[in-house]
């Protein structure tokens, strides 16, 4: 299972969507964010959170995740909780969710050649959510940042509270306590099964090489134009068909 496999340094990472990231996003720190403030920051970027139980967990997940354990040791595991505000609009919190996406991806990027490297990841906890739960605001950000970073070798998942599921060999998963979404170094021999279902971001994800490009390349750092994009891609909520029904019989 590919969850929380690591996190940044403590400390200096800005915690808030609102603030600006200190490392470069390619230019797009200036650009205006209609719905900034669709997230509230509950709790600042830490290896150890008081707002969300995180220890039971990560001890339950450890056993599906090898890179777990040594990610925690090393206190590189970072969680930051967020609530999503009553009154924003699904949208909003979507761009929100992003904007905060791409900061914790260029965050971990220049991190993944350092020592440890391939324990890095990033947490986002969205806690909330009445008009706009976290499983539908995580799905296109989730969609669109997968698409986005796994050229560049990084590795997205979002997992919602109460989700349940089976691994590989059939093992049940642990249920989430809570919403989040999780960015880290993607491990290539690996993680590449777990894309199946989209065979060419697999394909991409297996010789991926960072090389400082900016993901966005032309596409403007604006979260309607960039899902947008997104929908282009195989959608990731493919609606099922219709069942087939019996035709009704004619009476004679």
């Amino acid at each position: 299972m590919e969850l929380l496999a690591g996190a940044g340094r403590p400390g200096s990472r800005p915690e808030a969507p609102e603030d600006h990231h200190s490392v470069s996003t390619g230019g797009i720190g200036g650009v205006p964010r209609p719905g900034a403030g669709a997230l509230r920051l509950v709790e600042s970027r830490t290896c150890e959170p008081q707002t969300v139980d995180v220890s039971g967990y990560v001890c339950a997940v450890a056993s599906h995740c090898p890179f777990l354990l040594p990610s925690v040791a090393r206190r590189l595991t970072g969680w930051t909780v967020y609530e999503i505000s009553e009154s924003a609009r699904p949208m909003e919190v979507e761009a929100e969710v992003f904007h905060a996406g791409v900061q914790a991806a260029e965050w971990i990027r220049p991190l993944t050649t350092q020592p440890h490297g391939t324990l890095v990841c990033e947490n986002i906890v969205l806690l909330g959510g009445r008009a706009a739960t976290p499983r539908e605001v995580m799905a296109w950000p989730h969609w669109a940042l997968k698409h986005l970073y796994g050229p560049v070798g990084l590795m997205f998942g979002k997992f919602w509270a109460g989700e349940e599921g089976t691994d590989r060999q059939g093992r049940r998963i642990p249920v989430p306590p809570f919403s989040f979404l999780t960015a880290r170094c993607a491990i290539r021999s690996l993680d590449p099964r777990f894309l199946t279902d989209t065979p060419d971001l697999a394909r991409s994800l297996s010789t991926a090489v960072d090389d400082g490009r900016t993901v966005f390349q032309g596409l403007p750092y604006e979260w309607k134009a960039v899902k947008k994009w997104a929908s282009s891609l195989l959608s990731p909520h493919q609606p099922l068909p219709p069942p087939m029904r019996p035709a009704a019989h004619r009476s004679s």
